[in-house]
């Protein structure tokens, strides 16, 4: 599942839970550089997930360079609190944030799990967290034990952190992408000014609607009946098209590359 391109559909609404949290939030306001380069952030940011996953003994690797890239994260919140980004509550909340958003973008972009399947996959991505170096103690355990601690945070942490007014705007001033082969680049030079308002209004939708309805309130995100109705059209087409694509188109390169090594 996460080498599978359905995932860069679900990235958006992880992160934007992720910096809902106001020491999350306040820390990539701070310190990331996903306004001045963004296509580049994105770009580390997937491939470092990757890694995670099918890195083999480089997941470990990654697990700590990440650490200590986040050692000197601090600063203070929009409140005035103190935040450190390896704080295990800040930490631990960053990556919980991926269970309950794959798990639901499931239902629309795939065949929604089984109770089973769930657990399989709160189980692996517990494994995940403790290669980036989350003690279990910092974690629940079991699926039982995080929809109360997942609820908790929403009801007491999330908000329309002024990181989120700006990865859900409308409107906002994205540079032209500088990734991919020359002709691409060139193209897209042409075309940006066209292109950018209705990049930004489809990050938008999936961003809110692949979002868990819970999470969606907590943070006060709007979403309409039409826009639902909207979702499940395009969620059909995804289901439809993806399972069909050749390996290469279908899966990403690190992805790709694993499948390989475990077929020989």
């Amino acid at each position: 599942m996460a080498g599978d391109i359905r995932i860069l559909l679900t990235l958006p609404a992880a992160l934007t839970m992720q910096v809902a949290h106001p020491a999350v939030g306040a820390g990539v306001d701070d310190h990331s550089a996903f306004r001045t380069d963004p296509w580049g952030r994105g770009e580390r940011s997937l491939a470092s997930l990757q890694l995670w996953v099918y890195g083999g003994e480089g997941a470990a690797a990654e697990g700590r360079r990440l650490r200590q890239l986040h050692k000197s994260i601090q600063g203070t919140d929009a409140h005035g609190r103190p935040y450190h980004a390896l704080t295990p509550e800040y930490y631990a909340w960053v990556h919980a944030t991926g269970y309950p958003v794959f798990r639901y973008a499931r239902r629309y972009l795939g065949r929604p799990f089984t109770e089973a399947q769930e657990r399989r996959l709160y189980a692996e991505w517990l494994q995940v967290g403790r290669i980036l170096g989350i003690h279990d103690r910092d974690m629940p355990q079991t699926i039982e034990e995080f929809w109360p601690y997942y609820q908790k945070v929403l009801g007491n942490d999330l908000e329309a952190t002024a990181v989120v007014r700006e990865l859900v705007a409308a409107d906002p001033q994205l540079p032209v992408p500088d990734r991919g082969p020359r002709w691409l680049r060139l193209l897209l030079r042409l075309t940006w000014p066209w292109l950018c308002p209705r990049f930004a209004r489809l990050r938008r939708f999936l961003t809110i609607g692949l979002m868990p309805p819970e999470a969606r309130q907590a943070i006060g995100l709007e979403w309409t009946d039409e826009q639902e109705r909207r979702l499940r059209r395009f969620g059909r087409v995804v289901r439809a098209v993806v399972p069909v694509l050749p390996e290469r188109l279908r899966f990403l390169p690190i992805a790709r590359r694993a499948r390989r090594a475990a077929r020989g």
